[in-house]
Order: C-alpha cells, then structure tokens, then sequence
C-alpha cells in the first residue's frame, strides 16, 4: 500500500509551480485556485521572492494549489487505488482532504486562503514564535517546554518537536536547552498550533458554519489520516471539523508515521513542494522506499510505485 503526503508550511520555494506550468491544463487549473483563494497563485507560484511566499496568508493557499495541481498531473497517468493512504501536514491536511474527496479542490484552496489569513492575524496579536528541539530525552524535552510555558506545536517523531509560544520563552528555551538536545529559533510569524491561535480557530469555524451548505463534505474515498492523533477519519463532516480545530492542536506527524507503520504503507510519494516529509518518513519508518514529486519529470517513478503497491 502507497501513502500520498502533502506537505505543511515551511516546504514553500520560489520557483516551484514553474516546472508544472508548460503543461495548459495545469496553468488552468491554477487560475482556478487562484480565483478561489482570491490571490494571484501563478505569479505567486513562479515569480515571488521567497519573502513574499513566507506570508501566512499566502503560503497557506499556495501549498494546498500546489499539491493539489500535482496530483491532478498524476491522476491522469494512473488510477490510484482506493486502500492508498493520504496524509498532510498541518495546511497539508486540506490538500489531504481534498484528496480523498472530502472537499472539492476549489473548495480546500479556499479554506486554506481563510485559514491563513486569520493565522496571520493572529499571529500580529502578540509576539509569538517557534523553535525545532532536536534530541534529548522526550519526557526532559516537554518537561522543559512545560516550565516555560511553551507548547509542543509539532511532534514529528525521531526526536523532533518543534516548540510555540511567546517569544520570550522560546528564547530562553534556545538558550537554555533541555540536557542533550539542540534547539534552533525557526522564521516563522508566530506560534502555530497553540492557544494563540485561538482567534483564528474561532474565525475559521465561523466561515465554515456559514458556508457548510456549499463545502457539502463527503466520506473520505481514501483512508484518510489526521493530525491529531494519527486516527483514520472515515466522516467527512468530522474531518471538516477537525480541520478547524487542528488550528490549535498539536500536529502529532508521528502518529500518523505510526499508523502508516501499522496500515503495513510499503511506499510512500509526496507532493509538490515535497521532501520534507519523506525525509521524515526515512528517519521513523526505516527502509520505506520514498519518491518526491516536485516537476513533472518525477511523476512516472510515482506511477510505477503506485502501480506496484511500492
């Protein structure tokens, strides 16, 4: 069994959709994502600086269009079986919804498009950020985070979880750091996947109460994995739900490793802008053939692997 992974913000690179764009039905399809985010997505996609995709509101958007804009480039070359596992990561998650067909893509553009811009709001409320602890024993790293009252916004397995709070706190913690582990200060516009965001939960699940009607979410056609817990969500109103409520919540990216484990995944691809992930994938699930899908000349290993079930 195949997993399809989409990746989370931080992935983003100027210059990625331009591979995808000689194709016309790609740059089609992206002006249609832009129309549903309200953002210019190819220039952003092609020609922005790095600076201008860091914004919030803009990566978010960006990142879900870009996964989603190549795996409609693989559908076309192979049919992808109904037992393929998808996952995404943080924003991921709604390239991940649209992919097992619990949101219409349009539809997850714009969300993410809602999602960011409210993240970023957020964020300006009061100096927040983050910072990757890496090593160290897990129960001293969290104990540590807990002393600072800093939150684990990521926990993405093989001794990695990334710290969020106030920026204070998270520059004693990289000046402090728990015995026998590193901590790096990420660039990033505050602290994700914590109490801050509680705003922007709030917003976001105003918008989706006022526009369930026309999200209309469906049962996921694919096991679909989510943050939270690593849990396969099989309804669609309750994915549509914890899409809100991961806004807050710890991204568990190593439970959703574990049940890839479990689900016995023998091959893992991942979409544009992709190697974050599978560089995961290779460190927690040792062994596990991965591929990146980042132009279209890598689609035909993704065929092959999905065609031969690794």
């Amino acid at each position: 069994m195949i997993a399809i992974l989409a990746p989370g913000q931080g992935a983003q690179k100027p210059g990625m959709l331009a591979p995808w764009l000689d194709r016309p039905e790609a740059r089609g399809r992206l002006e249609t994502f832009s129309e549903a985010a309200g953002l210019d997505l190819v220039h952003l996609g092609t020609e922005a600086d790095e600076a201008a995709i860091a914004d919030t509101a803009v990566t978010q958007p960006l990142l879900v269009a870009s996964a989603l804009l190549a795996w409609d480039q693989l559908r076309l070359q192979v049919s992808v079986p109904d037992e393929t596992l998808v996952a995404g990561h943080s924003v991921g998650e709604l390239a991940a919804a649209a992919i097992a067909e619990v949101l219409d893509a349009e539809q997850a553009v714009a969300l993410a498009a809602v999602r960011g811009r409210e993240m970023a709001a957020a964020c300006a409320e009061e100096p927040t950020t983050m910072a990757a602890v890496l090593g160290g024993d897990a129960d001293a790293v969290l104990a540590r985070l807990a002393e600072l009252d800093l939150e684990p916004a990521n926990r993405n397995g093989t001794g990695q979880v990334v710290a969020a709070g106030r920026k204070e706190a998270v520059d004693e913690l990289v000046a402090s750091p728990p015995e026998g582990a590193r901590v790096r200060a990420l660039s990033v516009a505050g602290a994700f996947h914590t109490r801050f965001m509680e705003p922007a939960e709030k917003a976001l699940g105003a918008w989706v109460a006022e526009h369930r009607g026309q999200l209309s979410p469906a049962d996921p056609t694919h096991p679909l994995v989510q943050n939270a817990d690593g849990a396969v969500v099989t309804d669609g109103s309750e994915m549509l739900d914890r899409l809100v409520a991961q806004v807050t919540r710890s991204v568990r990216w190593d439970a959703c490793m574990d049940t890839m484990r479990e689900r016995g995944v023998s091959g893992v691809v991942e979409l544009t802008p992709a190697g974050t992930l599978t560089g995961m994938v290779k460190r927690q699930i040792k062994g596990t053939p991965t591929h990146n899908v980042n132009t279209p000349d890598d689609l035909e290993k993704a065929v092959k692997m999905i065609e031969g079930g690794a």
